[in-house]
C-alpha cells in the first residue's frame, strides 16, 4: 500500500498566479498543471522540495510553516536550529551569536542539529561496517530527495539507509535530556526546528519511516531571521551546554554528510535535476563502485533552502568563517552515541507512491497505456507547456484520464483550425457555385424575334 500524503507545506495563492509556466517545467515530479491560466497542484505528486517556490516571479507558490508564536504552546521550549542558519547574517562569524538570540526570542533550550548529526554520523558508520547494504546506500536526510525516489525511482527504496535524519534524532534527544534535567514531563516539551527547507514541516506532519514525528514545529528561518538580526549585535552570556562541532555544522552543504559518516568513495550530488540525473545512473548500475551517495534536493545543499534569506554562494562563503570558529572534532562519545544504530533507526518501511499509476483492472491498464502511446505519437513532441502540461506524455495521460483534450495543444488546434478554415473555403466555393447554377436556371427565355 503506498504512503497516503494530507499535508503539504507548499501552497498556492491563485490570486496572485498569472498563469505561466515556469512553475511548470521546472516541477521535478510534474505535479503542476496550467488550466484556465492559473496553476493546479496535484497534491498526490508534490513531493514539497520548494522549486516551485524559487522560479515563481510572481511569488505566488508559499510555503506554510509554524508561526513563532507556536511554542507557547509548552511549558518547556527548545529551539532545534539547522546549521544553515547561522550563516544567513552578515558579519556574524560567531554560531554563539545566534544561539544567544534564540535565548532571547523565548526558548528555554537550544539543540543544535548538528549535534545530532555527529551522532547519526556514528550511528549510519556503523550501520554500514556492521551490516551488508546494496551498494551505493543513499543517505535519507533531506525528505524532498526521499519523496522523490519513492514515486519516480521505487526500486531503488533498498538502498535507502534506514536511519533517521539529524533533525528528528535531535528532538528525541533534546526532549530526553530535558525531561532528566527539568523532571518536566516529555509531552509537555516542545521541540521546534529552525528550518532552511520547506519540506521539513511536511515530514512532521507525514513522517517517512517512523509512525510520528518527534519534533513539535517547523518554524521558518525567513520568519524568525528580523527577530534574530536584533539580537545578535547585543552583548550575551551563553548558558552551558554541549555543543556542535565543525562535522555536524559540515552537513548543511554538500559532501559535508558524507565526510562526517567517514566514506571514502562517494557521491555527493546538490539541485533536483542533477539529483534526478544521478538516480537515474544508479537504476542503470552506473555507480555500483561507490560506497554512498549523499543527494540534496536544494543547490548548495540546505544552504540554498527556499525558506532561507541569504544568497545560496554566500552562504557557502560565510559558513567557511563559521567553521574556523568551530572545534574541528566531535566531544568524546557520550552515552547518546551508544547503539545508536539501533536507537535512531527507522521504524517503518519505506514505500513506494503509487499516485501516478494507471488505476483500473490489468485489462484496463492495458488499454489506457495503449491508448496514451496512440496520443502521444499525434502529439509533436516539444514538451514546450503550452498546453498546460508539462510534457506531451503528461498531456496524453491527462487526456486519457479525462482532464484535458488533444485541442489543449497549440499545435493540434491549429491543425485544427486550419482544417475548419479550409472546410468553410471548400464550402464557399461550393455554395457559390450553386448559387450561380440557380440565376442561371432561373433566367427567362429569349424569345426568338
Amino acid at each position: 500500500m503506498s504512503q497516503v500524503r494530507n499535508f503539504h507545506s507548499v501552497r498556492l495563492d491563485e490570486d496572485k498566479c498569472k498563469g505561466c509556466t515556469n512553475c511548470l517545467k521546472r516541477c521535478p515530479t510534474e505535479a503542476i498543471r496550467i488550466r484556465n491560466n492559473r496553476a493546479t497542484i496535484l497534491w498526490d505528486s508534490c513531493i514539497d522540495c520548494g522549486e516551485c517556490i524559487r522560479v515563481c516571479p510572481n511569488h505566488a507558490k508559499v510555503a506554510v510553516t509554524d508561526p513563532l508564536s507556536i511554542i507557547h504552546d509548552y511549558e518547556y521550549k527548545i529551539a532545534l536550529p539547522a546549521p544553515a542558519l547561522y550563516v544567513q547574517f552578515p558579519q556574524v562569524h560567531y554560531s554563539d551569536k545566534i544561539i544567544a538570540a534564540l535565548y532571547k526570542l523565548g526558548f528555554d533550550e537550544v539543540f543544535e542539529v548538528a549535534r545530532a548529526a555527529e551522532v547519526i554520523s556514528y550511528a549510519i558508520s556503523r550501520t554500514l561496517i556492521n551490516e551488508d547494504r546494496p551498494r551505493p546506500v543513499i543517505s535519507s536526510a533531506c525528505p524532498a530527495v526521499l519523496r522523490l525516489i519513492q514515486q519516480k525511482y521505487p526500486s531503488l527504496l533498498e538502498n535507502v539507509i534506514d536511519i533517521m535524519s539529524p533533525m528528528e534524532a535531535a528532538a528525541c534527544i533534546a526532549k530526553e535530556e530535558a525531561a532528566k534535567k527539568t523532571g518536566i514531563p516529555v509531552e509537555r516539551i516542545g521541540a521546534f526546528f529552525i528550518s532552511p527547507c520547506a519540506a521539513k514541516l511536511a515530514d512532521v506532519r507525514n513522517p517517512i519511516g517512523i509512525e510520528k514525528s518527534s519534533v513539535d514545529g517547523v518554524i521558518a528561518i525567513k520568519d524568525v531571521y528580523t527577530q534574530i538580526q536584533a539580537h545578535v549585535k547585543e552583548g550575551f552570556t551563553l548558558p552551558e551546554m554541549e555543543r556542535a562541532s565543525a562535522v555536524g555544522v559540515r552537513w548543511a552543504i554538500p559532501a559535508g554528510e558524507a565526510e562526517a559518516v567517514g566514506m571514502r568513495h562517494y557521491l555527493s550530488v546538490d539541485g533536483i535535476d542533477n539529483v534526478k540525473h544521478a538516480l537515474e545512473q544508479i537504476e542503470d548500475s552506473r555507480f555500483d563502485r561507490l560506497d554512498y551517495v549523499e543527494l540534496l534536493a536544494c543547490s548548495n545543499g540546505c544552504l540554498g533552502g527556499p525558506l532561507t534569506v541569504e544568497n545560496g554562494y554566500v552562504s557557502k562563503s560565510r559558513m567557511q568563517a563559521i567553521l574556523r570558529h568551530t572545534p574541528d572534532k566531535m566531544v568524546q562519545k557520550t552515552e547518546i552515541f551508544d547503539n545508536a544504530h539501533e536507537k535512531f533507526r527507522m521504524t517503518k518501511e519505506i514505500e513506494p507512491n503509487e499516485s501516478q499509476r494507471l488505476t483500473g483492472t490489468m485489462m484496463e491498464r492495458i488499454i489506457k497505456t495503449a491508448r496514451i502511446d496512440e496520443i502521444e505519437k499525434g502529439l509533436p513532441g516539444l514538451d514546450c507547456g503550452s498546453c498546460g502540461s508539462p510534457t506531451c506524455h503528461a498531456l496524453a495521460m491527462d487526456i486519457v484520464g479525462g482532464h484535458a483534450s488533444e485541442m489543449n495543444c497549440i499545435f493540434k488546434l491549429n491543425e485544427r483550425i486550419s482544417e475548419l478554415a479550409g472546410e468553410l473555403v471548400s464550402l464557399g466555393a461550393s455554395t457559390r457555385f450553386k448559387v450561380g447554377a440557380n440565376r442561371k436556371d432561373d433566367a427567362p427565355d429569349q424569345k426568338e424575334e
